[in-house]
């Protein structure tokens, strides 16, 4: 199966009786189960000292759910590397990679809350600089040779980076911004994208336009596109059934800088206004596994390149059954049609 499934983040939710031990335990029997069930990848996502627990450290759990699995690819989207040491990105992610015997994908992105840049020691500013710069150490650091690196953001003595990984890693960049799109054109195997239709189509173009200009083959990069799915009967049922999900995945993104110096219960998210609501349920591929293949044809129809499809339906507010029953749904209805 192509369809991908993510993104796993482990958050607790309000009400829920759930510890962090138990959401855990349940991410990695939801990978177990994507690939008991046929999906071809599955991933994480990164974000630090939000309330709900949102998961911080991508590479162990890449670990754990490498050890848990066999066949399926195991990806991050994304690490905010920028938040990271290059060396010791470079030391876990080559470890599991030996661990997941070669089905690792690193995606990387620059991240965006202000807290987290200041807790953790880096600027938000030279963000976009950090990047480049370890888009640059990574390759030498897991060639296993020693070397240096004297840089506006990193320097470090000469190294030689070990374990060394027995299969390239790729390295994917998430994000929307032109320079980021770029960036990844010319040092990266692939770009992780949840645009607009419209702008996919703008980061193809922008990416095909920095390949020529630096002599490489479009098709030695990939595309993946994530984007919510929420299936049902019809697609006023999967809306009923699964919208107040979508909200409250949606909701704490804007509430992530507020939590970081909270105690106390989790809030539940704000009210969904009818606006908010027309945007989500336009953003949300909605329905049967039919209404959710004719959305997902016309994304890729839009675009100069093919698209890896991966179904952003992990929702924290689900019971780990509710969340199953959704990922069968998938599976059977949706990942056959796409």
């Amino acid at each position: 199966m192509s369809l991908g499934f993510g993104l796993i983040s482990a958050q607790r939710s309000p009400g829920d009786p759930r510890s962090w031990t138990d959401l855990y335990r349940e991410a990695l029997d939801l990978t177990s189960l994507a690939e008991q069930l046929g999906f071809g990848s599955v991933w994480t996502t990164e974000h630090h000292f939000i309330d709900d627990g949102y998961m911080p450290s991508l590479l162990p759990m890449s670990a754990a759910m490498a050890a848990r699995t066999s066949a399926i690819e195991i990806g991050t989207g994304v690490v905010l590397a920028p938040l990271h040491h290059p060396l010791r990105l470079a030391e876990d992610a080559a470890t599991v990679q030996l661990i997941s015997q070669g089905r690792f994908t690193l995606g990387l992105g620059l991240g965006w809350v202000p807290v987290e840049f200041e807790a953790l020691g880096a600027a938000l500013s030279s963000r976009g600089k950090s990047m480049e710069e370890i888009l640059q150490i990574l390759p030498q650091a897991w060639s296993g040779r020693p070397f240096h690196h004297d840089g506006t953001i990193h320097s470090f003595p000469t190294v030689g980076v070990r374990p060394v990984p027995e299969t390239p890693i790729p390295v994917v960049i998430g994000g929307g911004a032109e320079a980021a799109v770029r960036r990844a054109a010319r040092l990266a195997q692939g770009f992780f994208s949840n645009a607009s239709p419209a702008k996919l189509a703008q980061q193809v173009a922008w990416a095909h336009d920095e390949m020529a200009s630096v002599g490489r083959d479009p098709a030695t990069f990939r595309w993946i596109y994530y984007t919510v799915m929420a299936p049902g009967p019809s697609v006023e049922k999967a809306w009923d059934r699964l919208g107040a999900h979508v909200h409250a995945m949606r909701w704490k993104y804007g509430d992530m800088e507020a939590s970081a110096s909270r105690s106390g219960p989790l809030p539940p998210p704000g009210p969904l206004t009818d606006p908010a609501r027309e945007s989500l349920q336009k953003a949300t591929l909605l329905g049967t596994g039919a209404d959710i293949a004719e959305r997902v044809a016309a994304i890729r129809a839009a675009v100069d390149a093919p698209l890896d499809i991966v179904a952003r339906s992990y929702f924290p507010t689900l019971t780990y059954d509710e969340q199953a029953q959704l990922m069968h749904r998938l599976a059977e209805e949706v990942a056959p049609l796409i």
